[in-house]
């Protein structure tokens, strides 16, 4: 497949990436900054503003899919509001270049852990991700109101740590997915497992999903 990777040089895209390249996968990789990214044969680096929603329809013209692992820039002053419009843009932009497959890297926070609780609420959810992770559960609540996009957006566990690539998890829903310790976690390497296998064989459409062991 022709695929578009928003954020391919960070924490979870460049793992996306890799994983993309290692199936055989054309990846164009939009980034902020195409000198962090190697160089190999099926990779193409743009160097392309997500919010000039013209500029980015023009690049993800002609994909098979675009996958979004963008998130809001570490400096960001309002982390939230970035997220937001950062993810409305990618929206607005695919639609207008006549995608329709929509993958988004989505957080942990906005899963269950009771019916009608969510992570993010919890008190002792980390304080520094509450913006972010608040920015991607808007993202999200955006994604189900859309009506043109066959979009996706997969949770992570709670822990998305450095790690093996098994290939061996769980696909869940809404809900957290613990293991038999009461942990949940993922391998970066395996949440990158989960996307691309995803984009090869939809079968979330119009769904939230979650991976965890």
């Amino acid at each position: 497949m022709k695929i578009a990777l928003i954020g391919a040089t960070g924490y979870v895209g460049s793992n996306i990436r890799d994983e993309a390249l290692r199936r055989g996968h054309e990846v164009t990789a939009i980034v902020r900054h195409p000198e962090k990214l190697p160089e190999q044969p099926s990779l193409t680096p743009s160097k392309t503003d997500i919010r000039d929603v013209d500029a980015l329809a023009q690049v993800l013209a002609g994909h098979d899919v675009v996958i979004s692992a963008f998130s809001a820039d570490k400096d960001s002053q309002d982390k939230f509001a970035d997220q937001v419009s950062g993810g409305k843009a990618i929206i607005q932009a695919a639609k207008k270049a006549g995608i329709k497959r929509l993958l988004f890297v989505g957080g942990a926070g906005s899963l269950e852990v009771a019916p009608g609780q969510q992570l993010i609420d919890q008190p002792d959810f980390p304080p520094e991700w509450k913006a972010g992770a608040g920015g991607t559960r808007e993202i999200l609540h955006l994604l189900k109101r859309e009506p043109e996009l066959d979009w996706s957006f997969l949770s992570p566990a709670a822990m998305l740590e450095p790690g093996e690539r098994t290939a061996k998890f769980r696909l869940g829903g809404d809900q957290v997915l613990v293991d038999e310790k009461g942990e949940c976690r993922i391998s970066v390497p395996d949440y990158a497992v989960a996307m691309i296998d995803e984009a090869e064989e939809p079968r979330h459409i119009r769904k939230r999903f979650c991976v965890a062991y």
